[in-house]
């Protein structure tokens, strides 16, 4: 049986750090895509990439994904440990999402591939399958965002998601604005970054305030260690930016939405600690630029992207994006 399956990348409006303490974020699902085709069958997967060098190779009772080789098909061989397919899968994967970019192309390919080895569930299901995927393929502790908004995207939508009830709100864009997206040149993977000690950074946090979903600022400004006062003080303040930005969508009030992006920018930056020059320069040339809205880091920072959000028809040099739907499977005799 010929399987053609789609997953997009996301770019993420406004939310950073805060999935992985159950906080509130708003992605949306992109229209740049990994798509995996080929054939269901055997008793292994074997994948080619266009994009990236060498074949994988994998036994369906694979014991290890993180030594698999080449180092991308890891990715893959998280899909296959947790979901334990009866049967393989030969084909190729292409994507048209630029890797290392922050825009989440690894999570694309996860949801891909659970898709063409005949994942059956909701896209809530699917996206918990392949957030637990990453996590044994790479040890990165990464929240479930990005693989929910891949399954889950709404056409013209950004996507309001609590990631304490894992509940999905679509919010629609308005049409006079667009989002852009702009690479800072550095390109980065999280396995190489201090992504999981941030997270441990908040799990200390939430230690001595409670989860900082349901904190507010003055229960963090007790925190007496002040390098985990500003972690926490990032994520509080952050779940506030993200309701009055998908409250700003849905007024279309561009002031308010630049507030929202240009403050989130600044505390990724200064309590959060997660930018770079590069990206700081990016943020300030793009938010100096005659019709753009906002702009802000995406993605977990450390390099990738910056997201702006423009009036329609602005001149900034970047990938125009637009609000995608979800992912998709084709089966065909």
């Amino acid at each position: 049986m010929h399987i053609r399956a789609r997953a997009p990348g996301r770019v993420n409006l406004i939310g950073g750090h805060t999935d992985y303490t159950g906080g509130l974020v708003l992605p949306m699902a992109i229209d740049r895509g990994t798509v995996i085709e080929g054939e269901r069958g055997g008793d292994e997967v074997v994948l080619s990439s266009r994009e990236e060098p060498g074949l994988a190779v994998l036994p369906l009772d694979l014991a290890d994904p993180t030594v698999v080789e080449p180092a991308w098909a890891r990715y893959a061989a998280g899909v296959v440990s947790v979901l334990g397919p009866t049967a393989g899968f030969t084909g190729a994967a292409t994507t048209t999402i630029p890797i290392g970019a922050g825009l989440s192309s690894s999570a694309a390919f996860e949801v891909a591939i659970a898709l063409a080895l005949g994942f059956e569930g909701d896209a809530l299901e699917l996206a918990l399958a392949c957030q637990q995927a990453e996590h044994v393929a790479t040890g990165v502790p990464c929240g479930v965002m990005d693989q929910l908004a891949s399954a889950a995207g709404v056409d013209g939508h950004a996507l309001l998601i609590d990631c304490s009830t894992l509940t999905v709100d679509p919010i629609a864009l308005p049409e006079s604005i667009e989002v852009v997206v702009v690479h800072s040149g550095q390109r980065r993977t999280l396995s190489a970054t201090p992504y999981a000690e941030r997270r441990e950074q908040c799990r200390a946090a939430e230690a001595l305030v409670g989860p900082l979903r349901s904190a507010s600022l003055d229960d963090v400004g007790g925190i007496p260690d002040p390098l985990l006062r500003r972690r926490a003080r990032h994520v509080v303040g952050e779940n506030g930016r993200v309701r009055a930005m998908a409250e700003a969508l849905r007024n279309d009030d561009r002031r308010a939405a630049g507030e929202a992006m240009a403050a989130s920018h600044a505390s990724l930056r200064d309590d959060f600690e997660v930018s770079t020059p590069a990206l700081d320069d990016l943020v300030a040339r793009l938010s100096a630029t005659a019709g753009v809205v906002g702009a802000r880091l995406t993605g977990a920072g450390f390099g990738g992207c910056a997201v702006a959000l423009v009036e329609r028809g602005t001149p900034v040099e970047g990938w125009r994006v637009a609000a995608s739907a979800g992912a998709t499977v084709e089966l065909q005799p």
